[in-house]
């Protein structure tokens, strides 16, 4: 077990030390620095006898007395734009670090190693969910235990949303592995798993679709790609409703979405397994 563990912890340290070479986590970090620093200077928050008496953002005093719905609406806000905004900067930072595993000189030096293909897959797989979950997690605990010491509400669902966010990454980034062991190209990967990204929301009105649709063969096409595809928007819905403490409905497109993800990935090895170089 501990000669299988050294490889993999190499390759994700050998992740991180190019990930900084590329500056891509320091961009990372200064950008989550960047919204902690906003929330610590720019926003004030009053609270008056345990109620929230005003929230002053930019110089602009605006009253309020619902604490705790002011809160989770902004960490809400928050979440949405890192799950969002943030998968979309990670997927054009990873598309590259997987794409480099596979540039000449690099690869044949890999595969000199006694290390076996899948556990040189997976070790950079890991390396790049990390590089991202360590920025995802600085912001999310970092502007928790800014709202707590301003509020006094320290709620738990802001900081599971941070894990959901890092989980769909990281069936995202199963994506660009696959694509890259396909096509050995960081704008095939972003392209693809833009697609994904910019289909599922559609797929998620898919009752409306359907009713739009005359043909029972194109109905069913619609839902089967529904169901196959990663649901990144019911999940961003999920992670709303964590935060606002409210109901989940359903946690099927977490289940299905993690089952793509695994597939994929599989898939992904696979191949880098058979293939040649």
């Amino acid at each position: 077990m501990n000669s299988q563990l050294i490889p993999v912890l190499a390759l994700i340290k050998d992740t991180f030390r190019e990930a900084f070479a590329r500056r891509i986590f320091w961009g990372f970090a200064g950008c989550c620095t960047a919204l902690l620093a906003f929330l610590v200077f720019i926003m004030r928050i009053d609270v008056v006898a345990g109620a929230l008496a005003t929230i002053t953002i930019f110089g602009r005093a605006m009253p309020t007395t619902d604490v705790q719905g002011l809160v989770h609406q902004t960490q809400s806000v928050i979440a949405m734009a890192l799950y969002f905004f943030g998968m979309i900067i990670s997927v054009f930072a990873s598309a590259g670090l997987v794409a480099a595993v596979f540039e000449p000189g690099r690869i044949e030096l890999l595969l000199s190693k006694p290390v076996s293909r899948s556990l040189i897959l997976l070790g950079r797989y890991l390396g790049n969910l990390l590089v991202v979950a360590a920025n995802i997690l600085y912001l999310t605990i970092g502007s928790w235990i800014i709202f707590g010491i301003k509020t006094g509400l320290w709620g738990g669902g802001y900081l599971l949303s941070s894990l959901f966010t890092i989980f769909v990454f990281g069936v995202l980034l199963a994506v660009i592995v696959l694509v890259g062991v396909l096509w050995e190209s960081a704008a095939v990967a972003i392209m693809v798993t833009f697609g994904i990204m910019i289909v599922t929301p559609i797929l998620q009105q898919r009752a409306t679709i359907e009713r739009l649709l005359s043909a029972e063969w194109s109905r069913n096409v619609v839902t089967v790609l529904y169901y196959v595809l990663p649901k990144t928007s019911d999940i961003g819905v999920i992670i709303r409703h964590l935060i606002l403490n409210e109901a989940v409905d359903s946690w099927m497109p977490v289940w299905s979405t993690a089952l793509f993800g695994i597939v994929v990935l599989a898939a992904g090895i696979l191949h880098f397994r058979r293939r040649t170089f």
